[in-house]
């Protein structure tokens, strides 16, 4: 059965890093655009990070611009999230999700196959 396993979250300092990972098993990530999304405790899932099945299209959530970087290879069928600068309101469980189908908006209802996603915590 096909997957997405997230990795790499965890305990962090405020302006400390975290690099996420996503891979995928038992099928050909080349043509899905592969997001990232968190959901804090009482918020809803909101869209931190997509990219395009070819990185052609980046796109961020303002509240990450310019701390997080997404990418991805696609021979070894890993996406990454690399966050630097975090702080507290990063806490979340984080989640990647796929589509094959991506319009430009980095949106939870967009994407239809989810993993099971990763802890991020962000205190000192």
């Amino acid at each position: 059965q096909w997957q997405l396993v997230e990795s790499g979250g965890g305990l962090v300092q405020p302006g400390g890093s975290l690099r996420l990972s996503c891979v995928a098993s038992e099928f050909d990530l080349d043509y899905y655009a592969i997001g990232w999304f968190r959901q804090a405790p009482g918020k809803e899932r909101e869209g931190v990070s997509c990219i395009s099945s070819t990185s052609q299209t980046v796109d961020y959530a303002d509240s990450v611009r310019g701390r997080f970087t997404i990418a991805r290879d696609n021979a070894k069928s890993t996406v990454w999230l690399q966050m630097n600068d975090l702080q507290p309101e990063d806490t979340a469980v984080y989640y990647c999700a796929a589509t094959l189908l991506y319009g430009g908006y980095c949106v939870p209802q967009d994407f239809s196959t989810w993993g099971q996603g990763t802890q991020v915590t962000i205190s000192s």
